[in-house]
Formats: C-alpha cells, sequence, structure tokens
C-alpha cells in the first residue's frame, strides 16, 4: 500500500467518523439539559465543518468521498441526558483514534489539521465526561487494560 493509498483511507474513514458524529449529536442535541444544550450545539456546528473539510481533502487526495449513512446503531440506547453526556464522549473518543490514524498517515498541513482535530476531540471527550482525558485517546491498543496481550500478540 503506498502512502498516498494510505493518507487517502485514513482520510475516508476519519470523514466515516464524522459522518456518524454529526448524526451522534443530532441524537445527543435531543436528548441533552439545556445547561449543556450550548455545548453540544458548538460540537455539532465543529464537526460539520471538519466533515466538510474532509470531503474536500478526499476530493484533493483523488477519491470519492464516503457518503453519510441514512442512520447509524448507536452504541447504547440514550434515553435521557446523562446517556446524552456519554454517548457525546464516546463519539469524540472515537473521533480521536480515526484522527490519530490519519496524522499517521498524513504530512504536511493536512497532518497538522489532523493532529488539531485529534485535539480537539480529545479536550471534547474530556469535558463530556469531566475527567481527565484517557492516555493514547482513541487507540485501545494503548488504553491501560487495552487490546494488547502480555504476550505481545494482538487483539484476539
Amino acid at each position: 500500500m503506498t502512502e498516498s493509498t494510505r493518507e487517502l483511507d485514513a482520510a475516508q474513514a476519519a470523514l466515516a467518523a464524522e459522518h456518524a458524529a454529526v448524526y451522534g449529536y443530532g441524537v445527543v442535541g435531543a436528548r441533552i439539559d439545556d445547561d449543556r444544550g450550548g455545548e453540544a450545539t458548538e460540537a455539532y456546528d465543529a464537526h460539520r465543518a471538519r466533515r466538510d473539510l474532509l470531503h474536500r481533502t478526499v476530493r484533493d487526495l483523488g477519491g470519492t468521498p464516503v457518503a453519510a449513512e441514512v442512520a447509524y446503531a448507536l452504541p447504547f440506547e440514550v434515553g435521557d441526558s446523562a446517556d446524552a453526556v456519554e454517548l457525546a464522549a464516546e463519539l469524540e473518543t472515537r473521533l480521536a483514534g480515526a484522527y490519530a490514524d490519519l496524522v499517521l498517515a498524513a504530512a504536511g498541513e493536512r497532518r497538522r489539521d489532523a493532529a488539531a482535530a485529534m485535539r480537539d476531540a480529545v479536550v471534547r471527550a474530556a469535558r463530556w465526561r469531566g475527567a481527565l482525558p484517557e492516555p493514547f485517546p482513541g487507540l485501545a491498543e494503548y488504553a491501560p487494560g487495552g487490546g494488547r496481550a502480555d504476550d505481545g500478540g494482538g487483539d484476539a
């Protein structure tokens, strides 16, 4: 696989994650309490802007941008504001992982943009959770008790 193919694949994956985040923040906005509604709206708008930027990036890399799904499966049922907050944190954590992959695959300005997007996702996840971010957010293999076996093997 060439570097340009890796970058295009990573950009497509980040775009797909942004499509899912935009959808997810629609659910968050419908369930979140008024005291955090502004935060949800701000995140929704930021993800729409990142999605649009990634759409252009994929085109610039010679690809056809992946389309948004009609609907996305949520990781759990969102019945109240507390669930909406947890969903927002989960969306941001997943985005951090997608952007981490893009940071690895990209160079120059695209790498800086991906790193900024990853940082923003980590900060939002921490704000939603009300806690310090996890080490290596979005990278399950490096998380405490994460996907690496003691013998150095990968995920099963």
